[in-house]
């Protein structure tokens, strides 16, 4: 009789000797992720078990989370097993992260993408804007550099390859598309994204110590269209004394 593994069924897999790798299929969609951010969830809540106190590191992915530790602490073959075990157990994730507005303004110099693109999809500049601006995006997981969040939510009708040649300098905080993604370059950096706007605000930041990354796995994130006199005040306010994160969730979201 022929059998069929189940729709995101977590597969683990050794990544040399010092980490585990949980794998739930091979998309990516809220429903993997979700069962990513359940494992990640659960793990955290075990880190006090015996089996999982020599956990030194744990990384989300799109669809996958790897889990380090530290082989002079713990037996690796026992966390393996408890940790597949956790993955067959532990369900999608209960939490949805916080839910953010954040600005971005527009300006031609700050997106030197965005009238290409326009063109290229028969849109307007402000249709492209009204796109990315009622659109609800979900950040799926922080990689590429510390802070750089990979979101998923990008209308269908905004979809582009990367450039076919990358940018040596891409400039900080730039809001970029690239296939069904977007992003924010937490610093300058090369790159071969679309570059549709800029937003003021830090991605990562070492004022805040326990969570530099201003975004985390889960979070869902609203772009507000801001004009120039704003985004160059709010951008001198984060360089300075920087900006209270609270101030920029959604408003049922602050404490």
């Amino acid at each position: 009789m022929k059998t069929t593994t189940p729709p995101n069924a977590p597969r683990l897999l050794p990544l040399g000797d010092t980490a585990w790798t949980v794998e739930f299929g091979d998309r990516i969609d809220p429903e993997t992720n979700g069962r990513v951010l359940g494992l990640l969830d659960a793990v955290e809540r075990a880190r006090d078990e015996e089996a999982f106190a020599g956990i030194v590191n744990v990384v989300p992915t799109f669809r996958s989370l790897t889990v380090h530790y530290d082989p002079f602490v713990c037996d690796g073959e026992r966390l393996g097993r408890a940790l597949f075990a956790l993955a067959e157990a532990s369900g999608a994730a209960s939490r949805e992260g916080r839910r953010w507005r954040l600005p971005v303004c527009f300006d031609g110099d700050l997106a030197p993408d965005l009238d290409d693109l326009a063109q290229a999809k028969g849109l307007t500049r402000d249709g492209v804007i009204e796109l990315l601006t009622d659109a609800t995006f979900r950040v799926y997981m922080i990689g590429f550099m510390p802070g750089f969040p990979y979101m998923g939510g990008l209308p269908a009708a905004l979809e582009m390859p990367r450039l076919s040649s990358p940018r040596k300098a891409v400039p900080a905080r730039s809001l970029a598309v690239a296939g069904a993604m977007c992003a924010v370059y937490p610093w300058e950096s090369p790159g071969g994204w679309r570059l549709l706007g800029r937003t003021p605000i830090p991605m990562f930041s070492l004022r805040d110590a326990v969570s530099p990354s201003l975004l985390a796995p889960g979070d869902r994130v609203n772009w507000r269209a801001v004009e120039r006199a704003e985004f160059v005040e709010m951008e001198a306010a984060a360089l300075a004394d920087g900006i209270p994160r609270d101030s920029l969730l959604c408003q049922d979201e602050r404490s």
